[in-house]
């Protein structure tokens, strides 16, 4: 199964969903918990007929999912075959999707040794030494932290700003995020590689990224 670049993904247009950092997410308004649980039972039925199962978290109000194929490490036509399911099964339930609500946190951490700090962040955050993916980048594979990544910098002394957040949201969203911020006392610091990433600062200088899936090369 191949890899999809992120356009395919967008020439899909499924209006639901949004790429964020890897996967596709989506978030359904149930409007109860019973409710949830049997759009989730629904959706357990399609996963199944699939042979492709999504992550789902089921809250009340909410049901949250993500599609990403784990065997491939990447978005594939599986992906958005499943997607277009789950939102027909929405419709037929009378859920609506809420895509401007759908968030991704990763942290980025500036280093100039990766090989020698993964291991102990992946030991830290996952209980696991060995909790670091092909790229080198610390992966939880239960989902329950963000991902950590290493940006390679020259070695410096500290104190440095060496951590910051990559707040990835809807391509589609991501300029109302950034004017909230900089309404809210933030200031651009670059924005030359617009729309996949601006970094911003905060009235004392820490950075942090809004990220989104466009232009980037998958």
């Amino acid at each position: 199964m191949e890899a999809l670049t992120t356009q395919q993904i967008l020439d899909a247009r499924l209006g639901d969903w949004r790429r964020l950092a890897r996967a596709l997410h989506a978030r359904f308004r149930t409007g109860s918990f019973t409710a949830g649980l049997a759009f989730v039972t629904a959706i357990t039925e399609a996963a199944q007929a699939a042979n492709h199962h999504p992550d789902v978290t089921l809250t009340y109000p909410f049901v949250d999912l993500s599609l990403i194929s784990h065997d491939v490490g990447a978005l594939t036509q599986r992906d958005v075959d499943l997607a277009g399911r789950i939102s027909e099964i929405a419709r037929e339930q009378g859920i609506s999707a809420e895509p401007g609500a759908v968030a991704e946190i990763e942290l980025g951490l500036d280093t100039a040794d990766a090989a020698a700090l993964a291991p102990f962040w992946a030991a830290l955050l996952t209980g696991s030494p060995d909790a670091v993916d092909d790229e080198g980048d610390v992966l939880d594979p239960g989902g329950r932290v963000p991902l950590l990544w290493f940006q390679h910098t020259d070695a410096h002394d500290t104190p440095r700003q060496r951590f910051h957040l990559d707040v990835w949201v809807p391509h589609d969203l991501a300029e109302k995020r950034i004017a909230a911020a900089v309404a809210a006392g933030g200031i651009i610091v670059d924005n030359a590689n617009a729309p996949s990433f601006v970094v911003l600062a905060d009235p004392e200088g820490n950075r942090a990224c809004v990220c989104t899936c466009l232009d980037r090369q998958s």
